[in-house]
């Protein structure tokens, strides 16, 4: 793929998750941090690296996405989710146009900024089909049998642990999918077809939101003001 202006991103954020390990009766990604939803501090960051946006919505909550997106001022497609995060990701990427990259990012990373995605997509524009940010396993990992004995300490100098955005060739993720194949992510979908995936750096504040806890650190990261990184 060719670097230059006619390069099209197309960014999916997808916001179809419950908020059930957050302890919410709501949908994850209205779940507010520094006043303000986890979808509506995606929106903000990301939409300006993106040509289009399209937002997978939960199912049965899409007024309250479309007040979402309407709050944050981007002018994003909305979209309902599908039963599964794959079903959910082939439900956005089928509303985009025309687009030579595609993100797929989770609503529930709130914190990530655009520099990430700018890294990922420089990646795929030179040579990778598709690209994610990752930091280094910094914990011990053991792996164990009958979930609790342990039957060897796994080496983790050659782990990493990825993020969102991920970041595609879109002839790449759109064929991936139209193998019918399920995955927790669509990176995975990308190596099963014999894909080059290529890791850029992440960042601590780039976390998941999944448990209380996470929403406590990412609140952190918000007071601390910490700038966007330089790219």
């Amino acid at each position: 793929m060719t670097a230059g202006p006619a390069i099209r991103v197309g960014l999916v954020i997808v916001a179809a998750g419950s908020g059930t390990r957050l302890g919410h009766d709501h949908p994850k990604a209205f779940v507010r941090l520094g006043g303000r939803s986890l979808l509506a501090h995606a929106l903000d960051r990301l939409a300006s690296a993106a040509h289009e946006v399209v937002v997978v919505g939960p199912p049965g909550h899409m007024a309250e996405a479309g007040v979402q997106v309407e709050r944050s001022g981007t002018a994003a497609r909305i979209v309902p989710g599908g039963a599964t995060r794959t079903g959910s990701v082939a439900a956005g990427i089928d509303a985009l146009g025309s687009v030579d990259v595609i993100a797929v990012h989770d609503a529930a990373r709130p914190l990530v900024d655009a520099a990430a995605l700018r890294r990922a997509v420089a990646a795929v524009v030179g040579g990778a089909d598709a690209s994610a940010p990752a930091l280094p396993v910094t914990d011990t990992l053991k792996e164990v049998a009958d979930g609790e004995v342990v039957t060897r300490t796994v080496d983790r100098s050659a782990l990493r642990a990825v993020q969102t955005p991920q970041v595609f060739r879109a002839d790449v993720l759109r064929a991936a999918h139209a193998r019918g194949d399920d995955a927790t992510d669509d990176l995975a979908l990308v190596e099963a077809g014999g894909g080059t995936v290529v890791l850029v750096p992440g960042r601590a504040r780039y976390l998941k939101v999944t448990y209380p806890d996470d929403l406590l650190l990412a609140e952190a990261f918000l007071a601390s003001g910490e700038p966007e990184e330089p790219e």
